[in-house]
């Protein structure tokens, strides 16, 4: 994914952090690390879920959980719509999940609260999820709030609207902010509305996601790439705020 020493890349036409005064991350696999084991436990009680629902086995459960994901964007939205399910106590039961091994990350907390102006965090899944994940990492209290699947209507990114919703929420100019971002294809639509754009990368490959979400895609609307965070936000930010 990196070439040995590496652990960001900034494409040549890149957009910088000079006029940025919103930082915006995505949650799940950006704001921690894959070994914190967060999203092995939450696809597993997706599968769950589907087992129950319809009365399968683990793995035709696991493979129509799979066709969905990849035909709506989500699970949630393809039950919605396939099964008229109730998103909340979907969203409930997915993220009922064990935090203990979520560990604080002190260097990542400081990076964060040092960043001029509002954080925000941006993600599919709920915010109670974001909230017990956030405080577990030591970084909620950073945050100004938290705009989740729910406040988009139940309409997950990548869809523009999702994105449109959450600027207009939360009075956000594009073109003054920077999305942070685990999954390639979620950053087209912010791109193409102003924001600079990073996308994280985990350091090793991990087995329980799929290629396409953790791959280093050098595209013209990915700016910036780290698998490094908090490094990234101390490297390649602070310093070029700080100037």
């Amino acid at each position: 994914m990196f070439l040995p020493g590496e652990s960001h890349i900034t494409a040549e036409d890149a957009r910088g952090f000079g006029q940025v005064d919103t930082w915006v991350f995505d949650l799940d696999n950006t704001l921690y690390p894959s070994e914190a084991r967060v999203w092995p436990q939450v696809d597993e009680r997706i599968t769950l879920y589907v087992m129950r629902l319809y009365g399968l086995d683990g793995l035709s459960a696991r493979a129509l959980q799979k066709h969905f994901y990849h035909r709506y964007g989500t699970t949630l939205k393809a039950l919605m719509v396939e099964a008229a399910i109730d998103p909340h106590d979907f969203l409930d039961f997915a993220h009922d999940i064990d935090h203990s091994t979520i560990t604080l990350d002190p260097a990542l907390g400081a990076a964060i609260e040092r960043l001029p102006g509002r954080k925000l965090i941006l993600t599919n899944g709920s915010r109670r999820h974001a909230e017990n994940v956030a405080g577990k990492l030591g970084i909620l209290d950073h945050f100004e709030d938290v705009f989740d699947i729910a406040a988009a209507d139940f309409v997950p990114k990548p869809d523009r609207s999702t994105y449109e919703r959450f600027l207009d929420r939360h009075g956000v100019d594009p073109r003054r902010s920077a999305l942070f971002e685990d999954i390639a294809r979620n950053l087209v639509v912010p791109h193409d509305l102003g924001m600079a754009t990073v996308l994280v990368v985990p350091r090793t490959v991990d087995p329980f996601r799929e290629a396409f979400e953790q791959e280093a895609v050098r595209e013209p609307h990915i700016d910036h790439i780290t698998n490094d965070l908090a490094g990234f936000l101390s490297d390649r930010v602070l310093p070029a705020k700080a100037a």
